[in-house]
């Protein structure tokens, strides 16, 4: 089944200059880039992406990081887009993430871990529609 999902290539990785082998990566693993925005991610914006951790400790940690500097917001579309995306990530501990995958390669903890994906389809509509609207 044809799906989509919420990639954001982080700002640790924009800032690292990785942006384009982590785009290389996501074109050659057979996703198609629907929607692509380079953009400095709104506070309010941030807040509501990351509503579902509002009552967790580290929910400010989140807001803040995601906001310190541009990401790259991508709508990705393929097959099982959702599962094959989370697999080409890896974990979010870049250490313990599998050789290959994005965290691994361009992650430097699991704070900036380089990249994010949705984890389900609700979460993925949810996701898409908080950054690029319905």
């Amino acid at each position: 089944m044809i799906e989509q999902t919420l990639a954001i290539i982080k700002p640790d990785a924009v800032a690292a200059l990785f942006s384009g082998a982590i785009i290389e990566l996501i074109e050659r693993n057979g996703f198609v880039i629907k929607r692509m925005e380079k953009r400095h991610i709104a506070l309010d914006t941030a807040k509501k992406f990351y509503h579902v951790h509002k009552d967790r400790s580290f929910y400010n940690e989140l807001v803040e990081f995601i906001i310190s500097g541009p990401s790259i917001v991508m709508v990705l579309e393929r097959e099982n887009a959702i599962n094959c995306w989370r697999e080409l990530m890896g974990t979010t501990d870049p250490a313990k993430a599998a050789m290959g995958t994005i965290r691994r390669m361009f992650g430097k903890s699991i704070g900036p871990n380089a990249s994010h994906g949705s984890d389900a389809s609700d979460t993925a509509a949810y996701e898409i529609n908080v950054m690029f609207g319905s």
